[in-house]
């Protein structure tokens, strides 16, 4: 596969020490590298996916290390370490690598019902402290607004997970329609590690 050999020659690849991300429902970094890590220079990607193709251009390394989205250090205060308006790239954290992850716009979704499973891969088997997951309230537009906080609704939270490659969580989040993002924080076990995802959803 492409990206496979693409990856063993890229020098910024995160891969032998992977971390994990929510695959499911897509995060926006991880969706952009499972529809296009083996197609990366297919220049339809501007006019199928146009979200992708801005995130591509601003930073290659968000795609190839879409399992590296994380803060070391925050002891908690998420709030307090990640801005309005820089959720999605977990507070432009890695210099900025994600930043992209922030821009509103028609990010491909994934169908969901109002109670579904967000399903976090544990790469490095970490496990975590807890997990949380927000879902946007009913009203706000990831098309046209960056996240914010008070955007959010938290639906749901866990305690301590073991160690396992796939961590789920199962959610509700009744009234809600159209499209709206599902945030996850996931608190790592191993260090103090605070990973931050942004997952397009519409709700059917």
């Amino acid at each position: 596969m492409l990206a496979a050999a693409v990856l063993g020659l890229l020098p910024w690849s995160n891969t032998a020490v992977a971390h994990g991300s929510v695959t499911d429902p897509a995060t926006r970094n991880y969706g952009c590298w499972a529809r296009w890590g083996s197609d990366f220079q297919n220049p339809a990607m501007a006019q199928q996916d146009p979200m992708c193709w801005q995130a591509w251009q601003t930073d290659t390394n968000a795609m190839w290390n879409w399992n590296g989205l994380y803060r070391e250090g925050v002891k908690g205060n998420h709030q307090g370490a990640i801005p309005d308006g820089q959720l999605c790239s977990g507070g432009n954290t890695e210099n900025g690598r994600y930043r992209a992850m922030d821009t509103p716009g028609a990010w491909k979704t994934t169908d969901v019902s109002n109670n579904f499973r967000v399903n976090v891969t544990d790469q490095a088997l970490h496990g975590a402290d807890y997990l949380i997951v927000y879902v946007s309230k009913q009203g706000y537009n990831p098309k046209t607004q960056r996240l914010r906080w008070s955007d959010l609704e938290q639906v749901a939270r866990t305690g301590k997970v073991a160690p396992n490659s796939s961590m789920p969580v199962n959610v509700s989040a009744p009234g809600r329609t159209g499209h709206h993002i599902v945030f996850t924080i996931w608190q790592a076990s191993h260090s103090d590690q605070s990973y931050y995802f942004c997952s397009d959803v519409n709700f059917r």
